[in-house]
């Protein structure tokens, strides 16, 4: 089981805005053939491989971030780089503001 994590390329991204999914989402299908649920701790990233395990950390409060796994591609809006399940954005402490300046 180690071996696997062994052979995984690090993923990193200077910076940019992280968003979460409206409520409109739930149930949806995602990328990964899916249903969205608002309740687990994933994302969608454009080009992080599938299953990856990310950590999103806030620029302005670096002591606060989260574990997600990319499930889902986007976002499409420019400027962004990653969507979270509105647990995750809640538990990075974002639900309030929409969007945060993030680092993965």
């Amino acid at each position: 089981m180690l071996s696997m994590f062994l052979c995984q390329k690090a993923y990193s991204q200077e910076a940019g805005i992280a968003s979460y999914y409206a409520d409109v989402f739930n149930g949806k299908k995602m990328a990964n053939g899916e249903a969205y649920n608002p309740s687990l701790l994933i994302c969608a990233h454009l080009t992080a491989p599938m299953g990856s395990i990310i950590r999103i950390t806030r620029r302005d409060c670096p002591e606060q971030s989260v574990i997600d796994k990319v499930v889902d591609r986007g976002p499409y809006v420019k400027g962004r780089i990653v969507d979270l399940s509105k647990r995750a954005a809640e538990d990075l402490g974002i639900l309030h503001m929409g969007i945060a300046d993030v680092v993965i």
